[in-house]
């Protein structure tokens, strides 16, 4: 079975690569390794181990010559083998990085140039390229502009990216807390809210994300507005940020204690809640208690 699969995956790839192959023809070559790469890890590494079958869809990805359909597809099959933790670091490479930066803003190759930078992103040896490639500072601008369909994805890749320290500070001084800070209580939808929620709370694991946390204008009570109304995952990433806060700012808990719904509010979900918010508000809870704001 793998000897056949190996002769199709080489078929196909003559195929994709022939100068002599209409569009059509390369089409359905690639749509046919996008299938298997799909289904299959060991598939994916059969792709891989071609000489020059990665090369030669990196090429197909960026052709100005190629349709945009061939782009998509070859850019798709190599996403797929991204999926494997063993390819990638040599997929991370810096015109492949500089050429997933360069889609974001397409709206015909945004979500699926997302993904693959997100999945590329999910091994911490590459996290820095994408910082010296200028990918953050573009995120950033495509999250802070009108929502689209590419914003989730946008937003996974960001996730990704800020979890490295140097990725972070580039995020803030370009201004991605306001910017996270507008779709958290926006109501364009509860995965974008939660989800930048989420990546506040990591941007707040450092100096720099927490330092312009504090500095924004009614922070506690903009999220005990998020503790009382947002979804199951805002509710977290709303505690979460109270949580560091508290621990590095007094005047936050001052703040706190200046609003009478606090307490009664983070009384609410830890007797009601349930999971992780239920568990991070007994937390804020216990602070506040211990402090005797009240």
């Amino acid at each position: 079975m793998a000897s056949r699969v190996r002769e199709t995956i080489m078929e196909c790839m003559r195929e994709a690569q022939s100068s002599g192959a209409d569009d059509e023809d390369r089409c359905q070559a690639l749509q046919t390794l996008a299938t298997i790469t799909n289904i299959s890890p060991q598939n994916r590494n059969l792709v891989a181990q071609i000489d020059g079958a990665v090369s030669s869809l990196i090429g197909l990805s960026k052709s100005a010559a190629s349709p945009q359909n061939v782009q998509t597809l070859a850019l798709s099959v190599l996403f797929n083998l991204s999926l494997n933790p063993n390819l990638k670091q040599s997929l991370a490479q810096k015109d492949t990085i500089f050429h997933l930066t360069s889609l974001i803003d397409s709206p015909e190759s945004a979500k699926l140039a997302a993904s693959y930078l997100c999945s590329l992103a999910m091994l911490d040896k590459n996290k820095a390229k994408f910082g010296v490639a200028g990918t953050v500072q573009v995120l950033v601008k495509a999250i802070s502009g009108p929502c689209g369909p590419a914003s989730h994805h946008l937003l996974s890749s960001l996730a990704e990216l800020v979890q490295f320290h140097g990725n972070c500070t580039l995020a803030v001084r370009e201004g991605v807390v306001p910017a996270l800070m507008t779709l958290a209580e926006s109501g364009d939808g509860e995965d974008l809210a939660g989800t930048a929620l989420a990546i506040l709370g990591l941007l707040a694991r450092f100096e720099e994300g927490l330092s312009e946390l504090k500095k924004t204008d009614r922070i506690v009570a903009r999220m005990l507005g998020i503790l009382k109304s947002g979804c199951f995952l805002s509710k977290e990433g709303a505690a979460e940020i109270l949580l560091r806060l508290f621990d590095d700012s007094e005047k936050c808990f001052r703040a706190a204690a200046e609003l009478p719904e606090f307490s009664s509010a983070l009384a609410e979900i830890s007797v009601g809640g349930s999971g992780r918010p239920r568990e991070k508000a007994s937390l804020l809870m216990k602070k506040v208690m211990d402090a005797d704001l009240y």
